[in-house]
């Protein structure tokens, strides 16, 4: 292994090790009681014992507190050798980190300061932390792959989301009403609010059964709101496979090559048929310029061979069409005169 292989196995090793202390130390067998003693001069009660709150084991401090060296040390590491500030502040994985990291060191200061309750809120915010699992994404190329592909899929996420959303709100307020045109005693839709819950449960097929219509229309509506939901979450399902299946073939592709040639490719680089476009534009350049017209020649030969047809970018058809028959005159005239060259040197 080299080092780098080392520091990245370290890296992953205390990135799981951190989420795993994060969530054992909320079991109840991890964690120990804070009593408060309180010593009062009565004659009834010489000693009084209340358990408050508890706190997690001491033990998964000082994994933690090595952990976070660990990392704390890494991101310092990064930020020296970064090559531009604004590059390193722009990654969300180094803000995800400085966060992680820094939530660790003001839950230490405030760790004898506060108690009871505001304990509790200080704990909640420590959940950043889990974020760190983000960072596995720099060491394994499938989930390196999966977020890429979401990312490129963000427009048709949205989409669904505001698909789900238009029909919470309306089948909500469509099961209130329906369980209300009937007599209905055991009514459980009391508001339209209580009924969005139902929805957002029945639209993505779980159904928890703490809410049910008892009335054939709410049944009617509770039927449609689970078809709308299938149909309406199924939707984005190909452009998400086709994406992920796009960025999957490029990887491959990629680990193929030499290690110098290698290039991870950004998502709004990899797009269908992206190479005809860009031997069109680079003949076009290419055709402006002081090149040799045998080189062009050549150059014409490489780029007719190309799958692409030039009807899907009408834009610039036209002067590849230009430049393609001046391009063939050009080359043409030279061959013409290198013979008539060639003739006359043998005829002397």
């Amino acid at each position: 292994m080299t080092n780098l292989q080392v520091i990245s196995v370290i890296s992953v090793f205390f990135v799981i090790t951190s989420i795993i202390c994060f969530c054992l130390k909320t079991h109840p067998n991890f964690r120990i009681p804070d009593i408060d003693i309180e010593f009062r001069n009565d004659s009834t009660h010489a000693l009084v014992v209340t358990k408050i709150a508890t706190r997690a084991h001491p033990a998964f401090f000082y994994i933690e507190f090595v952990s976070n060296i660990w990392f704390t040390m890494e991101l310092f590491i990064r930020f020296l050798f970064c090559p531009k500030i604004s590059q390193f502040t722009r990654q969300a994985v180094n803000i995800i980190d400085l966060i992680a990291t820094l939530s660790f060191y003001i839950d230490w200061a405030l760790d004898r300061t506060i108690t009871g309750a505001n304990r509790d809120t200080v704990e909640f915010f420590s959940i950043i932390r889990i974020l760190r699992l983000f960072k596995l994404t720099q060491h394994f190329s499938g989930l390196k792959i999966l977020f890429q592909t979401f990312r490129a899929s963000a427009q048709e996420l949205l989409l669904l989301v505001f698909f789900v959303l238009l029909g919470i709100v309306i089948f909500a307020a469509l099961i209130y009403y329906a369980e209300r045109v009937e007599t209905n005693p055991d009514n459980q839709f009391h508001s339209i609010p209580v009924g969005l819950w139902w929805a957002i449960i029945t639209m993505c097929t779980i159904g928890f059964g703490d809410m049910v219509p008892k009335t054939y229309l709410g049944m009617l509506v509770g039927s449609l709101c689970a078809l709308m939901g299938v149909l309406t979450i199924a939707l984005p399902v190909p452009v998400i496979v086709s994406n992920f299946a796009m960025f999957y073939s490029h990887a491959q592709a990629r680990s193929k090559l030499p290690k110098k040639r290698r290039r991870i490719l950004q998502p709004h680089e990899i797009k269908p048929m992206v190479g005809g476009l860009a031997s069109i534009r680079l003949f076009n350049s290419l055709t402006h310029k002081n090149v040799s017209p045998i080189h062009s020649s050549h150059l014409l030969d490489a780029l007719t061979t190309a799958t692409t047809p030039l009807l899907m970018y009408p834009h610039l058809t036209t002067d590849f069409t230009a430049n393609l028959q001046s391009t063939k005159s050009k080359s043409h005239h030279c061959m013409n005169n290198k013979n008539n060259i060639s003739d006359s040197n043998k005829n002397d």
